[in-house]
């Protein structure tokens, strides 16, 4: 009976479609569309049901009692009776049905659309499909990307919601708060109980920024502004201690353990900081905002991820001890007795820190150094929610990558790991707990990528947008700002647009307990900005000096580099440089258009200038380009990150054997591919690469044809005054300096041995 009966339901279940399945699953009944009338009777049989919260007393009085089984219920007896691996199984032939048709859908897209109207298709089809499950309160209603569908009670998660409540909680004893004696020399204390007055404020807008530059022995050139009155500079001292930086408990002694990878043997115990990571949270810690352009994968991106960790658990243990000593203070406290003001402690959202990384696995490690220095070598564990599902969802196979893919070292540091880039994910953390997927306004830690936060914020005329978690951010960490280059910088204008707005609703926030700065709608003031790229760019240091606004001021790193990246290339090879005149920032696209239509273009049409590859920068000049020579009726292919990989192929090809004369690559096909173009002997840089390293990258792919055609090798590049900083990466600041103040236009340089 027992095989019989469990094959007959094993085929019952098996005869259901997925759709069905899913139904019986949420639902615990077939849709009634489904229905199977029979005319015969159906035998009584006793059936168990597993005890529930939910069921009534009258229900668990007739338990006793036989009844009749229908159909849907011995089905949703053999649901129990499948394993979870089939569930599991089921679940993810769905999402890699999802993430197949995405990928298609990329692969397949025609380069003539506009990017605009890829990114919203893009966005569209995430939205309808995927989605982040730390919306706040609920409010997107639904799962992140490779995801199963999650029920409403894990989603609120409302078993740990009294329990990581601020309102609800006091402050123990072993954790230490702002009651020490030496509260009042603590940075954060000072920073928060900073006074603005009205005067100040308005002064902002039109006070010049007051600069001042001094070099530090291992940051370089340090620059320091304000746009208010007082500028105030320090130099780092030789030696630290972790009491002296006033660490949270128990920072102090999990610091050590964590950050012990990165310290040799004398160092280790001379110094708990590397001298990168002493400099750089000696700034952090005076709650200055901080522009450092010169973080990277390869060497110190590791290194700079561990040290803004430590500010930020130390920021939210200190402001969460502040409240929850508050709260101690308040209940002791006999009625009507004290200053309301003395309680002050609180913005007017929760969510305090935000983290902007670019991929999934950024976030899974930011997450993995929050555990640890709340955690360290201590007996006592401390309580993660939701840890399994987190490590499912941010983690990734390492069986899914290719063996036999190579790519350059700096390639394989930044895509590695699960490179996923939408979603966003709320922390809560509370004395020794920490809550994964803590719904927003439950949250301190808010960790997501720009594309995350720009489908939940929405755009002007949209039902669905919420950015009322974004009204009291005391602490934004933008993280890898160089690569949102390459994904959509607009999302993080869009971001920083919204930034410490006035919520437009309360929230259940207690305004007796809010600050008065930030019921001024001065949070900005207050708000400090720390910004780590890998390079030293135009729209990066707009935003630097555009948003940062910090009432403590601003410090920036300004070196400048000496050699350039031209020093890399291997190839013999003359690169001529020239320059082309604009009268402003804003004519600079179409000069240069213009520039390289009659200036340039026409030199190379001859059928002897063949295997001449375009390298373009900009998506919107590619489209402009590939438009232009389709009108002209030119022999060319071309490539950019919306080919699919037939597509590729095939321009690869008619480009190495000659059948086509020209090929159009865009920068940002180099950045996610890196494929090495063969058959290049004429080279036209559009533009400077934004990454200095693509300048010698794509140079010396001529070395994967070389047939003795060395002497024919050319190479020219498009500069304009505008320019200055990617010129000065790619050939050293003093030749930068010489060519854009020298009265000729053209410069020519030559690489290789002779």
């Amino acid at each position: 009976m027992g095989k019989r009966g469990s094959r007959s339901q094993s085929q019952l279940l098996g005869s259901l479609t997925k759709k069905q399945k899913k139904h019986l699953r949420d639902f615990g009944e077939e849709h009634p569309f489904y229905d199977r009338v029979s005319k015969k009777e159906a035998k009584p049989q006793t059936c168990q049901l597993s005890e529930s919260s939910d069921t009534s007393s009258s229900e668990s009085e007739a338990e006793s009692e036989p009844e009749q089984v229908s159909g849907y219920h011995r089905l949703l007896a053999t649901l129990k009776n499948v394993s979870k691996e089939d569930e599991e199984e089921e679940e993810e032939e769905e999402e890699d049905s999802v993430m197949d048709e995405t990928e298609t859908n990329l692969e397949d897209g025609d380069c003539d659309i506009s990017e605009e109207e890829e990114m919203a298709a893009a966005s569209a089809d995430v939205q309808s499909s995927v989605a982040s499950p730390a919306d706040p309160e609920g409010k997107d209603g639904h799962g992140p990307p490779g995801a199963s569908e999650e029920s409403p009670e894990e989603f609120t998660d409302t078993k740990h919601e009294s329990l990581f409540s601020l309102e609800t909680n006091f402050l123990e004893e072993e954790s230490g708060g702002d009651s020490s004696p030496k509260a009042s020399q603590d940075p954060f204390v000072q920073h928060v109980n900073t006074k603005l007055k009205e005067k100040e404020i308005q002064a902002v807008a039109t006070n010049p920024k007051t600069t001042e530059q001094l070099k530090w022995p291992v940051l370089g050139q340090v620059v320091f502004s304000s746009k208010f009155q007082k500028l105030e500079t320090f130099k780092p001292p030789k030696d630290i201690d972790l009491k002296s930086v006033h660490l949270q408990k128990p920072l102090e002694s999990t610091w050590i353990k964590t950050n012990s990878q990165f310290l040799s043997g004398p160092q280790k115990s001379s110094s708990p900081f590397t001298p990168l990571q002493k400099e750089l949270f000696l700034i952090m810690n005076s709650y200055r905002d901080l522009f450092y352009p010169e973080r990277t994968a390869l060497k110190n991106g590791e290194e700079i991820r561990h040290v803004y960790c430590l500010h930020i658990i130390n920021h939210v243990l200190k402001a969460n001890a502040q409240v929850l000593g508050n709260n101690s203070r308040r209940r002791s406290q006999k009625l009507g007795v004290g200053d309301d003001d003395d309680f002050r402690d609180q913005g007017l959202t929760r969510p305090k820190v935000l983290v902007v990384v670019p991929f999934r696995e950024a976030a899974l490690r930011v997450v993995q150094l929050f555990i640890s220095l709340l955690e360290g070598d201590s007996k006592k564990k401390i309580i993660v929610s939701n840890k399994k599902r987190f490590n499912g969802e941010y983690g990734s196979d390492p069986e899914e990558r290719p063996p036999n893919l190579k790519r350059p070292e700096d390639y394989e540091a930044v895509f590695v790991g699960n490179i996923d880039d939408h979603f966003r994910i709320g922390v809560a953390i509370l004395q020794r707990s920490i809550r994964l997927y803590a719904p927003f306004y439950s949250s301190d830690i808010l960790i997501a990528s720009p594309l995350g936060l720009r489908t939940i914020i929405g755009g002007e005329g949209e039902k669905k947008r919420d950015f009322d978690f974004l009204s009291s951010i005391e602490l934004l960490v933008i993280d890898q700002a160089d690569i949102y280059l390459m994904q959509n910088w607009e999302h993080v204008l869009h971001l920083m647009n919204h930034m410490n707005l006035l919520p437009l609703d309360s929230h259940g926030v207690d305004f007796s307990r809010v600050r008065m700065w930030s019921l001024n709608n001065w949070s900005k003031y207050y708000r400090q900005t720390l910004l780590f790229g890998a390079l030293q760019d135009a729209q990066i240091n707009s935003v630097f000096s555009k948003y940062c606004v910090n009432v403590q001021g601003q410090v920036a790193v300004r070196n400048v580099p000496m050699t350039g990246s031209i020093s890399q290339v291997l190839v013999q090879l003359p690169h001529v440089f020239q320059r082309m005149e604009a009268e402003s920032l804003a004519s600079v696209i179409d000069a240069r258009f213009n520039f390289f239509v009659n200036k340039i273009l026409p030199q190379y049409r001859d059928a002897v200038m063949s295997h001449t590859l375009i390298y373009v920068p900009s998506y919107f000049d590619f489209v402009r380009l590939r438009n232009y020579f389709k009108k002209e009726e030119l022999n060319f292919t071309h490539i950019c990150e919306y080919t699919q990989k037939s597509g590729v192929s095939r321009a690869r090809h008619f480009f190495l054997q000659g059948e086509k004369q020209f090929l159009l690559l865009t920068e940002r096909f180099h950045f996610y591919k890196r494929y090495t173009i063969k058959g290049i002997r004429n080279l036209i840089f559009y533009e400077l690469p934004t990454y200095p390293h693509f300048y010698s990258d794509v140079c010396n792919m001529l070395r994967a044809t070389s047939r003795g055609e060395e002497a024919a090798w050319t190479c020219t590049v498009l500069y304009s005054k505008y320019d200055a900083q990617r010129l000065a990466a790619v050939v050293g600041v003093e030749r930068a300096a010489q060519m854009l103040q020298s009265k000729k236009n053209v410069h020519l340089f030559i690489t290789g041995e002779r």
